[in-house]
Formats: structure tokens, C-alpha cells, sequence
């Protein structure tokens, strides 16, 4: 039995749009999951003014130069219409997303339980992020060369592309944040564990500031980094293998541990403060969604 026209066309789109679906990028479908858990509300509000996107054609008011008439879009109807370019100042977010061995650690990697790596957590955190601010019209990007803000869909297919290696290049055992091409009176966010050298955390946060530029840190941690559940004798070793201690009672360290790892978060939220930046801790035992609203939130307050 054959199938009637509009049916036949109908089935095709779904093949298609399975098919479409399927060559999502895995890391995409779920950051667009998690992105609509969040309300927009009043993030990225879009405006008229100096850019090169177009954003919308509205009616000529009195004092509009006849140069950014299109003359094209008025043949059709009796009303003159101006192109508007997106305003574009202020409105790039740039993202770091920590790529150094230490973001590969999870303190249970297989089985019941288990828990995404840091690094895991943090990429779907950003390109999530990534989507609600191409949503509301925004350019995102990573920071460094290779993904600079633009606005758009593409844009989303190309950090999840850059996002979505699970198994990423070895690198340093801690990670630096990079800077490099973050715009000047932009909005940057850092997902990190922020375990690097602090001073060099400290400045680049006060060469952002000087740009005027605004963001938030969130510093991702597995549990067993915060409780650190060890006992009798154990060896300690980095991901990247250049740093190994081992002990006869592990117990012993805990209260020291704690001591220093709450110390240096203090010192990070300070940082943050004098710089005018946010900070907040997330741990990947928890779901992800508190911490996107957190971003979300910390951003629009970031905007003010």
C-alpha cells in the first residue's frame, strides 16, 4: 500500500531530523538538555548600535541618514526600514575551560556511584552555558586562538567540537587560565579546580580587570578532594605524574588538608572580590543544574 503524499514528505522530514540529531555532537545534546532547565529571564538582552551583525529592520525615524535606509526591504511596503546592527560592546562572553591533568580525576571512576571527571563536569557546564548565550543573542567563545565569541548555532557546533574530546592531549598537571584574546569590557567565566599556581591565577584576573573585563569563577572539585576519605598508608599522585607523596596514615593529613584546602579557597573568593569578579565551588557529586542557574545568576549580576 502506498502512502499518500503529505505522509510520504512527512516520514522523510523524520529520517532527516533523526538522522540530523544523530550527528549532534553527544556533548551538545546534553548541554542543551541541561540549558533549558534554566529561565532566560533577562540574559542577553540585545540592543541597536555599532557592529557587524545584523539584528533587526525597523521603521525610519526622523534623523536616520539616508545611507542606512535599505532601500531593498522598503520597495516591498509603503514605510522606509533601517537596518540595525547588533550592539556589540560588552555583549562577548569568553569561557576557560581548565584542560590540565588534574581536571581528569574522579574519585569513582566505574560502577555504582560513579561521577563525572572534573574536566567532564566543567565542558558540559560551559557549552551549556555557551547555549543560553547564544539564545539570547550573545557571541561566546573559548578563550586563546582557537574558538574567538561569535554569535550563532555554528558557533555551538564548533565549541562542542573543541569541548567534546574526552580523552584530550596530556598536559601540565595543573592548569593556568588563559587570557588571550578576551575582549576588553567583555565577560569571561573560569571553570577550574583552581589547584595551579595562585599567583599566576591572580594575574590574570588583575590583567582582565584593567580591560575592564567581568566574569565569575567556579571551582570544581570531586568530593574525595573535599573530604578526603583516606586511610592508613597510601600514595598520593598527581594525574600527570609529577607529583607523588606517600604516607603510613593518611588520617593524620586530613585536618591539615582541609585547613590549607579552605584556606586557598578563601584566598580565591578574595581575588575574585578585589578583581569585581564571583566565585562558588561545585561539587561533581551534585547535579550540574545548581551550578549553571549559579552561573547564570552570577553573570546577569556581573552585567549591573
Amino acid at each position: 500500500m502506498s502512502l499518500p503524499g503529505p505522509e510520504i514528505a512527512a516520514l522523510s522530514l523524520r529520517r532527516e531530523a533523526e538522522r540530523t540529531a544523530g550527528a549532534l555532537p553527544a556533548l551538545l545534546v546534553a548541554a542543551e538538555r541541561l540549558a533549558a532547565t534554566v529561565q532566560m529571564g533577562g540574559h542577553g538582552r540585545r540592543r541597536a548600535g555599532p557592529g557587524e551583525e545584523f539584528w533587526q529592520y525597523r521603521p525610519a525615524h526622523s534623523g536616520d541618514a539616508a545611507r542606512f535606509v535599505d532601500w531593498r526591504r522598503s520597495a516591498r511596503s509603503d514605510t522606509q526600514f533601517v537596518r540595525d546592527r547588533e550592539w556589540q560592546l560588552a555583549q562577548s562572553l569568553s569561557l576557560w575551560v581548565d584542560g590540565s591533568a588534574s581536571m581528569r580525576f574522579t574519585g569513582a571512576p566505574s560502577g555504582r556511584g560513579a561521577r563525572p571527571t572534573k574536566g567532564a563536569r566543567a565542558r558540559l557546564l560551559a557549552l551549556a552555558l555557551a547555549v543560553l548565550a547564544v539564545r539570547g543573542g550573545e557571541r561566546v567563545g573559548l578563550s586563546g586562538p582557537l574558538a574567538p565569541p561569535r554569535p550563532g548555532r555554528a558557533q555551538l557546533m564548533t565549541l562542542a567540537a573543541l569541548l567534546g574530546d574526552d580523552d584530550p592531549a596530556p598536559g601540565p598537571d595543573y592548569g593556568t587560565p588563559e587570557v588571550a584574546g578576551i575582549a576588553a569590557q567583555g565577560r569571561a567565566v573560569f571553570l577550574s579546580d583552581f589547584f595551579g599556581d595562585i599567583g599566576a591565577i591572580a594575574a590574570a584576573l588583575g590583567a582582565l580587570a584593567d580591560r575592564g573585563v567581568t566574569g565569575v569563577m567556579l571551582q570544581i572539585l570531586d568530593p574525595a578532594e573535599e573530604d578526603f576519605p583516606f586511610d592508613g598508608r597510601t600514595i598520593f599522585e598527581s594525574m600527570g605524574g609529577g607529583l607523588r607523596h606517600e604516607t603510613r596514615e593518611a588520617a593524620d593529613l586530613r585536618a591539615r588538608y582541609r585547613a590549607r584546602l579552605a584556606e586557598r579557597r578563601d584566598r580565591l573568593a578574595r581575588m575574585a572580590a578585589e578583581a569585581g569578579w564571583q566565585f562558588s565551588t561545585h561539587r561533581t557529586a551534585t547535579a550540574p543544574e545548581a551550578a549553571l542557574l549559579w552561573l547564570h545568576a552570577a553573570l546577569e549580576r556581573g552585567r549591573g
